[in-house]
């Protein structure tokens, strides 16, 4: 017989863990389903650990700049600290104990295992069903998904998870992807002494992004030694225990070898074996479409990455915010994509919010656009070594609807546009706003002079 309760949430990750936890601690009687580890990809095997790794990475950069700002500096790479860190302070060594126990400390009852759907509103774990008389919320998240090439399935690729578990860096490294994660994960292995090659499939680097930005990421990959290929579509993957791998690029281009391929083409929901069908969804989707309350289906919601609307922590934090209220029956706004930042935390940083260029030119916007060079702004002159940047403003007449911001603080320098960009702010306001000075924010001030 089922166990009646209120909710039953499915997948703990950041969005999941984030409702459940809520929830319970609004009074419900809440159920949270996980198979994996409670707090999902970004505390053990994204966001956080990586960040770890880049702050390294970073650090390493900063060393040797030193003879070109204020003397002399002698620059070691060593990744035990590194990989130490991650298991210590991220992660536990892969353990969710601390999350678990949370989770029920707030009153929610947790079930480790994998669920599947068997009707409205009865979710089946193991030898245990349950009926959520309020809610069903779907918040799985999503995996790596590798592409269908000649020779790759079966070999010991990696993903993002065993580049971010490695404990002894491979002498060389194919990266295929050159979105946010191959970039960010190219940078730092290239600093700590790796032979770096990133092969993309499109003509440009993190290909979302604008062209200016695209072109700064490459320059900066290409400073830390790291050779890039875009335009080139992997045809074929050798490997052997004895020479590692060997990626065939085609176009007459000769193949590509490392030690080590790690694979960063996509994402993909974590939908498959859910019993979706039984609830009238199609679990063969992509994704799982909701409405602007997070709803999928009758007594269904879903938040995080399986919504397809960006795999980024923040983004699951946010649904999860909406589906609590509506699950609650509180008021509160309703999910607005229009200003939705991301960060790609290569050095430069690159931020971006709202529409890109090509985006607003497509919905037929009256577009304006305002482009500055952060070097030739005072705070990118004082800052000399490691300024390279910029500012992109874009603009549907007189309201910005989208913006990059590149350059040492380029995620921070985000935060202002991300907010004019979300509260509509005229642009006669933002000309007549005080920006301080020496600041990298100041340049936002010389873009919107150049909008034209």
């Amino acid at each position: 017989m089922a166990q009646r309760v209120d909710v039953v949430v499915v997948g703990l990750g950041v969005g999941g863990e984030e409702v459940a936890g809520k929830l319970a601690e609004a009074g419900l009687a809440v159920v949270g389903i996980e198979s994996n580890l409670v707090g999902g990809e970004c505390p053990y095997w994204g966001c956080v650990p990586s960040k770890m790794m880049i702050r390294g990475g970073n650090a390493l950069e900063e060393a040797r700049r030193v003879a070109k700002l204020a003397g002399s500096a002698t620059v070691h790479p060593d990744w035990t600290p590194i990989a130490k860190r991650i298991r210590e302070e991220a992660t536990d060594d892969w353990d969710d104990t601390v999350a678990v126990d949370r989770f029920v400390g707030k009153g929610g009852r947790f079930v480790r295992g994998y669920a599947a759907l068997t009707g409205p509103r009865t979710v089946t774990v193991a030898d245990q069903e349950f009926e959520a008389t309020r809610a069903i919320v779907i918040g799985t998240g999503a995996a790596p998904s590798a592409p269908p090439i000649e020779g790759l399935a079966g070999t010991p690729y990696w993903t993002n998870r065993e580049a971010i578990e490695v404990e002894d860096l491979p002498v060389s490294l194919i990266v295929l992807g050159g979105g946010a994660i191959g970039v960010e994960l190219a940078q730092v292995f290239a600093r700590f002494g790796v032979r770096v090659t990133v092969v993309e499939s499109a003509d440009r680097l993190v290909p979302i992004e604008e062209p200016e930005a695209s072109a700064q990421v490459r320059t900066a990959l290409e400073a830390d030694g790291v050779v890039v290929h875009t335009g080139m579509h992997a045809s074929r993957v050798l490997h052997s225990e004895a020479e590692g791998f060997a990626v065939e690029i085609g176009q007459g281009a000769p193949a590509v070898t490392g030690d080590r391929l790690l694979v960063a083409t996509g994402r993909r929901a974590r939908i498959a074996d859910l019993g979706l069908e039984t609830v009238g969804l199609d679990e063969t989707a992509r994704w799982l479409e909701t409405d602007d309350r997070m709803r999928a289906a009758d007594g269904i919601w879903a938040v995080g990455d399986v919504t397809g609307r960006g795999a980024f922590t923040h983004m699951a934090m946010y649904e999860a915010g909406v589906a609590i209220r509506d699950i609650l029956g509180q008021e509160g706004p309703p999910a607005d994509y229009r200003a939705v930042p991301r960060v790609t935390f290569t050095d430069p940083e690159l931020g971006s919010v709202g529409l890109t260029e090509a985006e607003a030119r497509d919905r037929g916007m009256s577009v304006r656009v305002g482009l500055t060079d952060i070097t030739t702004s005072s705070r990118g002159w004082i800052h000399k070594e490691g300024n390279a940047g910029l500012i992109k403003l874009v603009a549907d007449g007189e309201v910005l609807v989208g913006a990059t911001s590149v350059g040492p603080t380029g995620g921070e320098v985000l935060s202002m546009l991300t907010l004019a960009v979300h509260a509509r702010v005229p642009l006669a306001q933002l000309r007549s706003m005080i920006y301080a000075y020496p600041t990298f924010h100041r340049a936002v001030e010389d873009a919107l002079r150049n909008l034209a």
